[in-house]
Order: C-alpha cells, then structure tokens, then sequence
C-alpha cells in the first residue's frame, strides 16, 4: 500500500503550540477546511480523525469521542484536561487518567472512568500512573457529578460477575519465585533482573502481563514506625501496625489525607504548610520529594494515632510487569524482566516498591500474590506467516522475548524483526545468548542494536529506524506489523515520530499523508503499543 500524496495544507498553528505532529498536520486541517482553503483536499474520515488525532472531536459521537488527543499518555494533565473541556463527565475524568490502559486500576481507562460515573466504583485513587495529580482531579470531577446528579444511583447499576481468580487484582492467587538473575554485567549503571515464578494455576498468552502484590521495604517500615513512636504491635483491624504497613498501604508517596490530618495535629505556620500540601499546593518546594517518612519527619513531633494515620495513606496498589515468555516454552512458569529501581533523596535512599522487592527482598522458595493481566490490543498476529517488527529498548523487551519464543515453538514462518538499545553493549546486553542464538538459526530474521553510550553520539532506537527507513518501508508494504515497549513519556512518541518520517520519506508522501498512513496502521492493529 503506496501513500497517495495530497496537496499543501496551510499552517495555522505557532510553532510552539503543544501538539505533536500528529495532532498539528489534522488540525491545519481543520482549520483550513473552516477557511475555505481545501481545494482539492479530501476531507479525512470520522474514522481517520479518531485514528490520526486521537481527541478532537468534530461531533459528539462515541466512535470519535472515545479517539480524542487527550487519550495521550505523553501529554500533561492540565493540557489533557484542556482539550477535554466541554466534553461529557465521563470522558474528562477519563482525561484524568495517565491513559496507558496499564490494568494496574483493574480496568482499562475508559472503564475505570466509566464505572465511576456510574458510582459502581467509589475508589479514585487506583490510577497507579497518574498519581496524586490525577487522584486530586478525579475527586474535582467526582465532587462536581454528585452536585450535577447525573449519575445513576448505584442500586440500579449493574455489579459485574466477579472475576475468575488470578485474573483480576481482585482475585490474586499465589506464586513461588522459582528463580533469579540479574541480566546486566559487571560495570553497568543500571540493575536489571530476569526473574522466573511458578505459576501452575494460571493460563496466560504473550502479550499478557502479570500483576505482582509487593510488601514494603522492611527498613521503611521500621522508620516510619519509629517516627509515629508507637509500638509495632498496635491494633488495626485485626492486625499489627507493623503487618498493615508492610503489605497494606502505600508508603510513598505521601497522600494529601496525611496532611489533611496532620493540619488537625498541629498549628500555626506548619499548620499553614500541612493545608497547602493537602490541597496540591507546594509551599516549601519539596512536595514531590514527599513519601510518608518524609512527610512525618517533615512535620517532626507530629503523633498521629496509628489507626488515624493508616487511614490516611492510600492502599497498596500492585504493579503490573510484561510478561516475558511463551507458555508453550514452559506452562507451569511465567518470566518477568524488571528494572531495580533506586535512588538518593535528601541523603535517604528510596526504593521502587515492587521492582526492589523482587530483586531482592524474596528469595526463591518464598510466594508472592500474583494474578494475569489479559492484554489489549497487544498480540502478535492471527497470520503466523506475517512479517512482525518489534521496537523494545531496556526492559521493553519483555514482550518481545516472549512473542519470539511463541513464534519459535509455533514454527511461525513469518520474519521478526527486533530493535533493542541500552545504554553500553558490553553490560547492558539482556538475553545476548538467546537472542544471538535465534539469530543464527534464522529464526530472529534481524537484530538492530542501539546503545547511547558506546560513544560521543547517543544512538536509540529511533535513530536505528531513521537508518534502516528504506528496510522499514519494504517491511511495511509487505504487510508487517510493528510493535513498540516502553517508556510511554519518551521512547514510545520519538519511535511513532521517526515512523512516520521514515513513511513519508520512503512512501514519497507529505507528513500529513504519513500520518494517516500510521492511523490505518493503528486502525488495522497493525500498529500496538505496550508502554508505562
């Protein structure tokens, strides 16, 4: 399929407006069209429109509605919330949402928005992505539903079945670290694990991703019950203060209820400051260096009662992780690739919760609480003879260690193509071994590397793809289907940037064509994306 050119749209946007360029070919567009300066243009599609921008929406239909740009994972919050002004309340507290559709809420996003309207979900603080920022913003636009009484009331909602279980975050059931190794050389500057569970009861497909119960570092624990000096044992519904903190909620980072009640515990200026960080705001310039210890010990002397204070953190959410194996290499064992996550503030070292807990504070032979994260629209393609390119720097590779060892055991005959980058090909080189040994039998068809500091030049993935453009586009028009992993923020929009330049260059057409080219690709499921 050939890119059929189009005429020259005018631009009307300054070249700082925030739009990528995506969103900026579609709304010269627009703006040329309301002009009369579309001659010889045709106009895109409902459908077109939902594809190459996803959020501004012409009518209010679902169909375009649900494809609008404020669905953009890279695009701030308040410029999400812009775009979303005037559209119905459920679509802006989806708006709100980090809209990665990671799962770790239980729902996609639409859902999760959805079943908030309908008040079958009171929870607004399970956007593990989105965070603070996005917790304040649904309890806004929560406040504002209940003043409108649009919703529903929830005796006449209907309550879903519950979900079977290991399937919903809801629902876990138990795993056993089988195995662990760390997948960087000596020398490097990061700290990767390949980590192996049992998972016997649970069937999962490629594509898939586990969710993954942490316990808190029992460091942190321990301070913060030094810092609340009460006694570990304290009751709590049950349990022990020092069982509630370690697998019951979250200690980082510090929610706005704990500074809600520390403003009752204290007066004056601290008073002043606890009221301001309850409400977002960041008097003193270090809110978002804030986890629970810090914020105790910012508020020194301050003794909440124990069960006061638990009730101000917010729970414990899981975090989901891509799966990275085929269950037809091995049914009974599911394999992660994790990145350690560790870093210095104010002379305290922080941990990530769930990636240091499995890098670390399990051994093998001990359980976890797990369940199976079904994908959407992340799965190789029902032709196993289609030609497939999958975009996966750092531990986007998961997925695509697993489509590979599908395509394997499935005698797939399609080609794979993987682009993988780190930062130093002597340390940073994930599964070497494998990957070079399917490389050699003809099963991995080609294996791009980039690494952005084996030299003066930084070289990522996107530059790969910039060298290989001619290569791509061949691929492409022989009907391939690319996939990319990662980071959502960054990496996923510079790969998506340098695809459609690569389109445009190689397919002879404008960028606005190159676009809707990448929209079909999109449209067709040609085109997924796995990123957090």
């Amino acid at each position: 399929m050939s890119i059929t050119p189009r005429p020259p749209i005018p631009s009307f946007l300054p070249e700082n407006a925030p739009f990528s360029p995506e969103q900026r070919a579609w709304l010269n567009g627009l703006f040329a069209g309301l002009y009369g300066l579309t001659e010889g243009v045709t106009p895109l599609t409902a459908q077109e429109v939902a594809q190459l921008v996803p959020g501004v929406a012409l009518a209010p239909t679902a169909e375009v509605d649900d494809g609008a740009p404020w669905h953009d994972p890279a695009m701030p919050l308040v410029d999400r919330m812009k775009l979303a002004e005037g559209k119905p309340l459920s679509r802006r507290m989806m708006a709100a949402m980090a809209q990665q559709d990671c799962g770790q809420c239980g729902y996609n996003c639409k859902d999760y928005s959805d079943a908030i309207f309908v008040k079958k979900e009171g929870r607004l603080n399970l956007c593990v992505p989105g965070g603070k920022e996005t917790a304040r913003m649904l309890k806004d636009l929560f406040r504002e539903l209940e003043a409108s009484g649009a919703a529903p009331p929830v005796e006449k909602t209907a309550v879903a079945p519950p979900a079977k279980l290991g399937y919903s975050r809801d629902n876990p059931v138990v795993a056993t670290l089988a195995q662990r190794c760390r997948l960087n050389k000596d020398g490097s500057q990061k700290e990767t694990w390949h980590i192996e569970l049992g998972l016997e009861e649970l069937a999962y497909e490629v594509g898939d991703s586990l969710g993954i119960y942490p316990i808190n570092d029992p460091g942190l624990v321990d301070a913060v019950i030094a810092a609340l000096d009460a006694p570990p044992d304290f009751p709590i519904g049950g349990r022990t203060l020092r069982e509630t903190l370690s697998d019951g909620v979250s200690l980082s980072p510090a929610p706005d209820m704990l500074f809600q009640l520390i403003s009752f515990l204290t007066g004056g200026d601290r008073r002043k400051t606890a009221k301001a960080l309850a409400s977002g705001q960041d008097p003193d310039g270090d809110a978002a260096t804030l986890d629970v210890l810090a914020a105790l010990k910012k508020f020194e002397g301050i003794r909440p009662d124990p069960e006061a204070f638990v009730e101000a953190l917010d729970p414990l959410q899981p975090r989901v992780y891509s799966i990275s194996s085929s269950p037809k290499i091995d049914a009974g064992r599911v394999s992660l690739t994790v990145d350690a996550v560790r870093y210095d503030i104010n002379e305290r070292t922080r941990l990530g919760v769930a990636s240091t807990f499995l890098a670390g504070r399990i051994e093998p032979g001990q359980r976890v609480r797990v369940y199976v994260q079904k994908a959407q629209h992340f799965a190789l393609p029902a032709d196993p003879n289609k030609p497939i390119i999958m975009i996966g720097p750092g531990t986007g590779i998961a997925p695509f260690r697993a489509f590979l060892q599908e395509r394997l055991a499935t005698n797939a005959p399609g080609p794979n193509w993987l682009y993988f980058g780190h930062q130093r090909s002597d340390y940073d080189f994930f599964y070497e071994e494998e990957l070079k040994a399917m490389r050699k039998s003809g099963h991995l068809t080609r294996l791009t590397l980039a690494w952005s500091r084996d030299g003066d030049e930084k070289i990522y993935v996107q530059n790969r793809m910039r060298d290989d453009g001619r290569d791509l586009w061949a691929w492409l028009e022989r009907g391939a289907h690319i996939y990319v992993c990662g980071d959502a923020l960054r990496m996923a929009k510079d790969v998506e940037r340098a695809l459609t330049d690569v389109i445009a260059e190689h397919g002879k057409g404008s960028p606005e064509d190159a676009a809707r080219y990448v929209a079909d690709l999109k449209k067709n499921d040609r085109y997924q994306v796995d990123v957090y």
